[in-house]
């Protein structure tokens, strides 16, 4: 005997959007997008507020393109659809994001049968959306699944609350209704620090120890007073660097989604929420900045504040402009040893500055090539995303980026013979030893980027890297042997 299909349920199941079925918030997502592309006009959405939250959404959304199908989405909702969907339901996408984008991402996942959304100036939530959906379906006449206290008057009227990505207080006040089917809890405590400080990329801090470079120069490490103030130094700029990277991964959050590595950032991957960034960012420069100018000498805080500036300029313009963009690399990398004189108040060489803008145009010349390779290896042809290079430069940029790190070792081997050079080692021809050594570790490092075996920051590359460590501890025992 053949069993009768199952009756559909014929109360729909009403699913959010942003911090439900998305692990963002189109609204951030919007403004970000649009303070990327018009960064002289970021701050106009402010006085769009003064329309109303509708209306801002509506002046966001006409302005700002965004990617729906490269959005973070949450499996386990989608999951949650598909298996209700599978049983012949009816799904509703129900948001407080503008129409324009819920259509876009209902026409992509094809899933949802209706989209409720703010239009018309009514902004869909809270409230709003609870009596939108009582007027439709009735007192428990739908099921919903949500994430945020906005969702709690939504949850009283509905026959079954899913509830997503909550935090434990939010939780026992859904569960006080009694109509709790399901919690998709969100990421553990630990998990979230760890994206955290994933974010702020502490591991890049290592590159303000170029700060301690002046000083080690002018044989003064021994120095009490100096030392602090570069430890303060060094503060202040992995704050100022922390602030940076997290204007750009913001800035950057839809190049990143299509990127081989870069889309498991944390705000690219939604693990870490974007407004987290938009609060911290600020925050963050404002110590930097009190620190410096409270403990520092002024010109330390010129200094970062120039570094501030440009890299600015650079995650807003400078980086989508070709050659432009690894030759502000290599100054920010030269900005540091500025800033580290100027902390310590000690002579900044002729040649210090020339083997930095030479060695780290090269490095930041190998970066552009591991991704342009990437790229070329995928069958790419056209203008490599958010940058202004194509996989056909790739030549060209192998042939100036090893000539630039050849140049560093050449202004390294001029530096033996100078004057001043003489008066400060005992044995100064010893220093050419580290030429060789720098000669083989910019040579090899262009063969494994050549050979793709060299990660996307090269810095880092080396400070993981065997040969490029026993190069370093090398290169040092001579310049410590020359002393």
């Amino acid at each position: 005997m053949i069993e009768p299909a199952p009756v559909p349920d014929p109360v729909p199941l009403v699913v959010d959007l942003d911090g439900t079925l998305l692990r963002s918030d189109l609204l951030v997502e919007s403004a970000l997008a649009h303070a990327r592309a018009k960064p002289l006009r970021a701050l106009a959405p402010l006085a769009w507020l003064g329309g109303g939250k509708a209306a801002l959404k509506q002046r966001l959304a006409e302005a700002a393109d965004i990617d729906v199908a490269a959005l973070p989405y949450d499996g386990r909702v989608l999951e949650l659809i598909a298996r209700e969907r599978a049983l012949g339901r009816r799904i509703v996408l129900a948001t407080a994001s503008h129409r324009l984008y819920a259509e876009r991402v209902a026409a992509h996942l094809q899933l949802f049968d209706e989209v409720l959304a703010t239009e018309n100036g009514v902004n869909l939530s809270a409230g709003r959306k609870r009596d939108s959906l009582l007027q439709r379906y009735g007192h428990q006449g739908y099921d919903y699944a949500g994430n945020s206290a906005d969702d709690l008057a939504v949850w009283a009227t509905a026959r079954r609350a899913y509830v997503v990505n909550a935090g434990a207080a939010l939780q026992r006040r859904a569960e006080a209704h009694g109509n709790v089917a399901e919690l998709l809890p969100p990421p553990s405590g630990g998990a979230r620090l760890r994206a955290l400080f994933q974010a702020l990329r502490a591991h890049q801090w290592a590159k303000n120890l170029l700060l301690f470079l002046p000083l080690l120069a002018a044989h003064v490490l021994d120095h009490p007073a100096r030392l602090a103030a570069g430890a303060l130094a060094f503060l202040c700029f992995s704050l100022c660097a922390s602030s940076v990277y997290l204007l750009n991964d913001l800035l950057d959050v839809g190049d990143d989604r299509h990127h081989r590595s870069k889309r498991r950032r944390p705000f690219a991957a939604g693990t870490l929420p974007l407004l987290a960034g938009v609060a911290l960012a600020p925050l963050l420069l404002a110590v930097a900045f009190a620190i410096a100018l409270w403990l520092l000498p002024w010109k330390f805080s010129a200094v970062l504040l120039g570094y501030y500036a440009l890299t600015l300029a650079y995650s807003l313009t400078l980086k989508r402009v070709m050659a432009l963009d690894a030759i502000t690399l290599a100054g920010l990398y030269t900005l540091r040893l500025i800033a580290g004189a100027a902390a310590f108040a000690v002579p900044l060489t002729f040649w210090m500055l020339a083997f930095s803008m030479f060695m780290f145009l090269s490095l930041a010349l190998v970066k552009r090539y591991a991704e342009l390779r990437e790229a070329r290896h995928r069958g790419d042809q056209g203008q490599a995303r958010g940058r202004g290079y194509f996989p056909g430069d790739l030549e060209m940029i192998a042939s100036l980026g090893a000539a630039s790190g050849y140049l560093a070792v050449l202004v390294l081997a001029l530096y033996t013979q100078d004057r001043a050079t003489v008066s400060l080692y005992r044995q100064p021809q010893l220093i050419w030893l580290a030429c060789p050594l720098l000669l083989f570790w910019v040579t090899r490092t262009w063969m494994l980027t050549h050979r793709g075996q060299m990660h996307d920051d090269p810095v880092v590359f080396a400070l993981k890297d065997r040969a490029s460590l026993v190069v370093g501890a090398l290169f040092a025992a001579i310049f410590w042997a020359a002393t």
